[in-house]
């Protein structure tokens, strides 16, 4: 059962939320990565590209915490599936999050495949292909009904509306007491006291995934067929 719901872009520091959730003890986080390492986790999102409801039990089957998309997409419906559940809005500067969008989009793992990819690889880009009807989903909500994942962004000032948009959406739509709007650089005080946890004594916020992360772990990905986890446990492939 979900504790944490996550509702914040990529971007946004969700990784680093992530590890910061499953060291607090609300883990396991559910991520982009957890497809990127377990590429048959592409069937339990499937149905959102034709309008089916999701069943969450399923999708979240073994953890208790969510960041990123395509699950923080979703933030109201798990808002609702889960009463109990608090969320986390991660944010940041908007126009540094549309730089670190831009970058993702052109060399994460939704980009073309290259050829004579290891079958590893292979694995991760098909299941993101797989994904994308329900990328391009998330896309059209989110930033117009033109955009598709295979696109750069909008304009800037396209991109950065949708983001101050979706910040009021949420904040509007969820009592104070049940929402923190968190910027990793704030580190463990906030987080740790809206959940009621004790901070981590001695030890640093995690800060993970950044834009020179995404790019090794991707050039790894591309040459040797496995992806190296930034939550440090270990690789798949």
């Amino acid at each position: 059962m979900l504790k944490v719901i996550g509702a914040g872009f990529p971007r946004t520091g969700t990784s680093s939320t992530k590890a910061a959730l499953e060291r607090l003890g609300f883990g396991p986080c559910y991520h982009m990565f957890e497809i990127l390492s377990n590429p048959e986790h592409v069937n339990r999102w499937l149905p959102a590209a034709s309008g089916e409801p999701l069943d969450w039990e399923r999708v979240f089957e073994g953890y208790r915490s969510t960041q990123d998309w395509p699950a923080s997409f979703f933030w109201r419906e798990q808002a609702e599936a889960y009463p109990d559940a608090k969320v986390v809005l991660t944010v940041r500067d908007p126009h540094r999050w549309y730089d670190s969008m831009g970058n993702l989009l052109a060399n994460g793992p939704g980009r073309e495949l290259p050829p004579g990819m290891p079958e590893g690889a292979i694995a991760v880009f098909q299941a993101m292909a797989r994904l994308r009807p329900v990328l391009d989903m998330i896309g059209r909500n989110v930033f117009g009904e033109t955009w598709s994942v295979g696109e750069k962004l909008p304009s800037e000032k396209i991109a950065v509306e949708a983001f101050h948009r979706h910040v009021d959406a949420v904040q509007k739509s969820l009592p104070a007491d049940r929402l923190l709007i968190f910027d990793v650089r704030e580190g463990w005080e906030p987080l740790c006291d809206f959940l009621g946890v004790d901070v981590p004594e001695g030890e640093p916020f995690p800060h993970l995934n950044d834009s020179d992360t995404m790019r090794r772990m991707m050039e790894r990905l591309v040459t040797e067929g496995s992806v190296e986890s930034p939550f440090g446990s270990g690789r798949r492939g």
